[in-house]
C-alpha cells in the first residue's frame, strides 16, 4: 500500500525574478514535476506584482498542488529590498489562496538546515542538494533550485510531524 502523495509548489519570491518548484512527495520520496523561473519585466511594481499573481496562478492551476511552501523575507540591509520581495511574496500568496491552496512559510535559514544540514548553506550547495535528492540529469537554475528547497522543505517538515505524535507539535510551539 503506498501514501497519498502531496504535491507542494515551492516559490522562492523576488521582483524580478520568482523561482517556482514543484515536487511531489509520499514522505519518504519526493520527484520533481516541473521548475522555473518566472522572470518579470518592466519598471513600475504594481505591473511585476500583477504578472507574479498571474503566472503563481496559472501554476496552481495547471499542477493542483495542495500546499505551497514560501520563503519568508529576510531583512539584511536594504529595506526597500525588503519591501518589494515582501509584496512579491504577497502576490504568490494571493494567488495560491485564490486558487484555494494553503501555504507554509519558511525563513532562509530553516530550508538551508532542512536540506543541507546548516543554516550557512549557499547557493551552489543547494543546487547541489536539490540535484541529489531529486535525481535531476542538470542542475536547475539557482532560482527554481531554492523554489525546489522550500518545497522539499516542507516535504521534510511535514514527514517529520507526521511521525511524532498526535498533539505533540501544538505542544512545543
Amino acid at each position: 500500500m503506498t501514501a497519498p502523495c502531496l504535491r507542494i509548489l515551492g516559490i522562492d519570491p523576488g521582483s524580478v525574478v520568482t523561482g517556482y518548484g514543484i515536487v511531489d512527495t509520499d514522505g519518504r520520496r519526493s520527484t520533481h514535476v516541473d521548475s522555473g523561473c518566472i522572470r518579470v519585466k518592466g519598471d513600475a511594481l504594481p505591473a511585476r506584482l500583477g504578472h507574479i499573481l498571474t503566472a503563481v496562478a496559472e501554476l496552481v492551476d495547471r499542477h493542483q498542488p495542495q500546499v505551497m511552501a514560501i520563503e519568508q523575507v529576510f531583512v539584511s540591509r536594504n529595506a526597500a529590498s525588503a519591501l518589494k520581495l515582501g509584496q512579491a511574496r504577497g502576490a504568490a500568496i494571493c494567488a495560491a489562496v485564490q486558487g484555494g491552496v494553503s501555504v507554509a512559510e519558511y525563513a532562509p535559514r530553516a530550508i538551508k538546515q532542512a536540506l543541507v544540514g546548516t543554516g550557512a548553506a549557499d547557493k551552489t550547495q543547494m543546487q547541489h542538494m536539490v540535484t541529489m535528492i531529486l535525481g535531476l540529469a542538470a542542475r536547475p537554475a539557482a532560482d527554481a533550485a531554492d523554489a525546489l528547497a522550500v518545497a522539499l522543505c516542507h516535504a521534510h517538515t511535514q514527514a517529520t510531524l507526521s511521525r511524532l505524535p498526535a498533539g505533540y507539535a501544538r505542544r512545543t510551539r
